[in-house]
């Protein structure tokens, strides 16, 4: 069997997907079947960057100790279970068992040892070793709508009003979630829909079956959830990105509430005076030369990398030099060849993960700008003014855009660095010293360059993101002849300017 290498996982297991889902209900209390170390990663580590939460107050590991392992995980569970009954944790709540990539190592399915422990409680088998958290998320859904919703709702029941709407999705671990809800939420709004669950983010284990009473639903990721969506039977949209995909959406939405035409094409009119101005008059800035000019990696979820390719790429007109998303297709680039790309040559604006912005300072890429878009990374995204979705994300997403061009061209400005007077070597206070003779300032004479140096200079430049390429390139020419004026040089070589190019002038 061939062995595959994995770099630097971005996707954790579905053992985390499933905790993050369940983990937003109020009324369950999970206890994840895992070591302590694997409980203190998701709920007291990670979650804190990830939500900006302290720790996940309903997940308790069994604590799997080295008896357990060849014995079984069934005292360690009886334990865990007793204690918490005992302190009150479970008073009202119900309980859901996680499985974990260790307990399932040693096989330790406890569907039916759970169900004697307490007939309201039930174990969910993770797959952890074989489903990543995409997949764990989407089974956690189904399961809690098919053990506490479906069976409590009569066959063919209708929606209890034509504009009520069901978001599906967000949940504890998704980036930039509390924005892009926020969004989501204005715009349902704007063509007369009305909000019966966020679920599971804003849900319970309890109002479950209140997610049948919709007359629509909108799926926030396309990574997950649309397994739950299609499982209500009701009709359903994805989340939009950008202007005219948004435009699209609404019309759609309100189509399918019975929403009169002209209620949403006023609500689409307004947007287009207040939300979406900025991005109008960003766009008839000198600003707008610019977006043609630039090009772009994306990294991110499977809704941030089809939703920004179509903004981007669609509508703005850049580059979309590649794109990776989450869950990975074959056709797309894994973490190894990612990094080979960014090293060769890095596109202007690089939207990932913390591993993306690691192989961008790997290569000194000072050419580039790095946007958040995805976990892993520790990044907080709690606000509501950070949405990538919806005319708002298009116009934060723009705003963005536009202030990072500002910074690329500041990042490659002549700064004269400024020595105070008066100060010894290491900066400390001291005697006023007597002026040396100024040196004549020989930058702005001419020097002849080898041809192995000119050549490497342009091969050099062709590497950087195209708005930067005349300050770099005046960095580098500068920072090669001062070398090789201090050497005493007549002429710049290849040694000099691959000095200058290592030392990333």
């Amino acid at each position: 069997m061939a062995i595959t290498l994995i770099r630097d996982i971005s996707d954790t297991s579905s053992y985390w997907g499933a905790s993050w889902v369940f983990g937003c209900f109020p009324d369950v209390h999970i206890i994840c079947d895992a070591p302590i170390g694997c409980y203190n990663l998701l709920g007291m580590a990670v979650t804190d960057y990830t939500d900006a939460l302290p720790h996940m107050a309903n997940l308790t590991p069994t604590s799997i100790r080295e008896e357990d392992v060849i014995t079984g995980t069934a005292k360690a569970l009886k334990r865990t279970i007793d204690d918490l009954r005992s302190l009150g944790s479970l008073d009202g709540k119900r309980l859901i068992v996680l499985s974990t990539a260790e307990s399932e190592m040693i096989s330790a399915d406890h569907t039916k040892y759970v169900a004697q422990l307490d007939p309201e409680a039930r174990f969910f088998w993770s797959q952890s070793l074989e489903q990543d958290e995409w997949q764990g998320r989407d089974r956690a859904l189904l399961f809690a709508w098919e053990e506490y919703g479906k069976p409590f709702v009569a066959p063919d029941a209708p929606p209890k009003a034509a504009n009520l709407v069901n978001i599906i999705g967000p949940s504890l671990g998704c980036f930039n979630a509390p924005a892009d809800l926020h969004e989501l939420k204005r715009l349902v709004a704007g063509v007369g829909g009305e909000l019966n669950l966020v679920y599971p983010y804003a849900g319970s284990i309890a109002g479950t079956p209140q997610l049948a009473d919709a007359a629509a639903n909108v799926v926030l990721y396309r990574e997950f959830g649309e397994g739950l969506a299609q499982a209500l039977g009701r009709p359903y949209l994805f989340a939009p990105f950008g202007v005219f995909g948004t435009t699209t959406f609404l019309r759609e939405l309100g189509a399918l509430l019975g929403t009169p035409a002209a209620q949403v094409e006023a609500f689409i009119s307004s947007e287009k005076k207040t939300t979406l101005q900025p991005v109008w008059d960003l766009w008839r800035g000198p600003q707008s030369d610019w977006f043609a000019t630039v090009d772009c990696a994306i990294v991110g979820g499977r809704s941030y990398v089809e939703g920004l390719r179509q903004f981007l790429g669609e509508e703005l007109g850049m580059k979309v030099a590649w794109s990776s998303g989450r869950p990975r297709r074959e056709d797309e680039p894994d973490n190894i060849e990612i990094r080979k790309r960014l090293h060769a040559k890095a596109p202007a604006f690089v939207f990932g993960s913390i591993n993306e912005k690691i192989y961008l300072s790997e290569a000194n890429a000072k050419g580039s700008h790095f946007i958040a878009s995805t976990f892993p990374g520790p990044v907080v995204r709690r606000t509501t003014g950070t949405p990538f979705m919806g005319y708002a994300g298009a116009a934060n997403i723009m705003q963005e855009l536009v202030n990072r061009f500002y910074d690329m061209v500041f990042n490659f400005l002549p700064v004269e660095l400024v020595r105070g007077q008066g100060t010894g070597e290491r900066g400390q206070a001291g005697p006023p010293q007597p002026a040396a003779a100024a040196a004549p300032d020989r930058s702005s004479e001419t020097m002849a360059w080898s041809v192995a140096a000119t050549n490497r200079l342009t091969a050099a430049i062709e590497q950087v993101p195209f708005l930067a390429r005349i300050s770099a390139s005046r960095s580098l020419r500068l920072a090669a002849e001062q070398a090789a004026r201090a050497r005493g040089d007549t002429e710049v070589s290849l040694e000099m300017i691959e000095a200058a190019i290592a030392h990333g002038a």
